[in-house]
């Protein structure tokens, strides 16, 4: 995987103090479909630099077809997109 992560299409919500929570994404499968990730909760968010470049992590509960997955999103500030960091369990 990428340093940075797998790029990602987000559909995320932004509430009156610009705080960030992402409601779902797609991303490109290993066969070329499209995977729809319904996010269920954010567990936790940290503001981190990586050499110069402000991200914040959303480790968050997801629900992908019938099963429950934990995993970690970035969301770059300055290009203003989202990776998948990782996939947890």
């Amino acid at each position: 995987m990428d340093p940075s992560g797998i790029p990602v299409e987000m559909i995320s919500l932004c509430n009156l103090r610009g705080e960030l929570r992402p409601l779902r994404f797609q991303m490109e499968g290993a066969s070329c479909q499209m995977i729809r990730v319904n996010i269920d909760q954010v567990i936790s968010v940290k503001h981190v630099e990586y050499v110069g470049m402000e991200a914040m992590l959303y480790l968050c509960r997801a629900r992908i077809e019938d099963r429950e997955q934990l995993l970690e999103l970035k969301y770059l500030v300055r290009n203003h997109s989202w990776r998948l960091s990782r996939w947890i369990s």
